[in-house]
């Protein structure tokens, strides 16, 4: 089964120097019917202009995955961590039993980065960080493993969190395709981060997403598509 979701008719907030497009209910936009998918709580697309950025705040019992699009990203924690991103590249946070952490653009041009939130397994995780530069062209017409479950041993992804998801990325370039399968029981959401694609026949444009429940799509670009997808228990 699949259903599109048109970027257009997702949430929005807009602060001068935060222009964010929210996939499921955040902040100042709430719509009791579109809360999560699964495990997926939040899927924030933020753009910060340069010289601004998230003062510090707290988290806690979520695992937070950051994947910068354009720009640089500069995070630091109450764990003593201190790391700036750019494209391509990815941080990870458990927020476990709570931290306190910051992100800013102290860069040049504006920074556009996809916030992900998934909910832990469990409550209680000692709070943890981490990050991945990933090498752009490992991408490029294939499924990269980003990140998958702890308990996943199998998976080649860098990045393990607490919740039993498996994280993609790919550029597709044009007239190409690339098969994505779900199985029995696991379901998808996938997002279009720039480009065009069509999807088992569905058009979407750069922020649409697709809900995929247990079937196997073909992902074809219309022009060069730069897509990332969380793969996880359907429910």
């Amino acid at each position: 089964m699949l259903r599109a979701i048109d970027s257009s008719t997702m949430g929005r907030g807009v602060h001068g120097w935060l222009d964010s497009h929210f996939h499921f209910s955040f902040a100042e936009y709430y719509n009791p019917e579109n809360i999560n998918f699964g495990v997926l709580r939040v899927w924030n697309d933020d753009i910060v202009l340069p010289g601004t950025g998230f003062g510090t705040h707290p988290h806690e019992n979520m695992e937070i995955i950051s994947y910068v699009l354009e720009g640089e990203l500069s995070h630091a924690d109450s764990m003593g961590n201190e790391q700036a991103l750019e494209r391509g590249q990815v941080q990870y946070m458990s927020a476990g039993t709570g931290v306190l952490h910051s992100e800013y653009n102290h860069g040049d041009v504006p920074l556009r980065f996809f916030q992900i939130w998934i909910l832990a397994d469990k409550s209680g995780y000692p709070p943890n960080y981490g990050d991945y530069r990933f090498v752009w062209e490992d991408r490029i017409n294939k499924w990269m493993p980003v990140a998958t479950w702890q308990e996943n041993t199998s998976s080649p992804a860098p990045i393990k969190i607490h919740q039993d998801v498996n994280v993609y990325a790919s550029l597709i370039t044009q007239d190409k395709s690339l098969l994505f399968e779900v199985a029995t029981g696991r379901q998808a959401y996938m997002v279009v981060a720039e480009g065009k694609a069509r999807v088992n026949g569905i058009g979407l444009h750069m922020r649409d997403a697709i809900e995929i429940t247990e079937e196997d799509v073909v992902v074809e670009a219309l022009e060069d598509a730069h897509v990332v997808v969380i793969e996880m228990a359907k429910g």
